[in-house]
């Protein structure tokens, strides 16, 4: 589910028979539920603006978006391996781990296209 730039997950609770959500990238736990899918994405919009609001009120900066850098800690041998394989490749390893990351949580999905940075 998306709105307002804030992506949240569900689960449905079979023996309760109700949808749980709870909004993503946020330091905060913004969480809603409903028993209906309409319901659940009215809640999950009004979970959005409430916590919206209530960043404002305090004034607090909501969480903000990835900035798209990431520092990642690796065994030494395999970080020699990932810059082996880019240059065979041909690309930098930046763009040889970004592919490789596009690739697996891609995996069985619609395949997205990111800017490389």
């Amino acid at each position: 589910m998306k709105y307002r730039g804030y992506e949240a997950i569900v689960a449905f609770d079979a023996e309760d028979r109700i949808f749980h959500g709870r909004l993503l990238c946020t330091q905060d736990v913004v969480s809603f539920e409903a028993d209906n899918v309409d319901g659940l994405e009215r809640e999950f919009h009004e979970a959005v603006d409430d916590y919206l609001e209530q960043c404002a009120a305090s004034g607090r900066p909501p969480d903000k978006a990835f900035s798209g850098k990431l520092v990642v800690r690796m065994p030494a041998m395999l970080h020699r391996s990932a810059y082996i394989e880019a240059a065979k490749a041909g690309v930098s390893l930046n763009a040889w781990i970004t592919e490789s990351l596009e690739a697996k949580v891609h995996q069985g999905r619609k395949k997205e296209t990111y800017a490389h940075g």
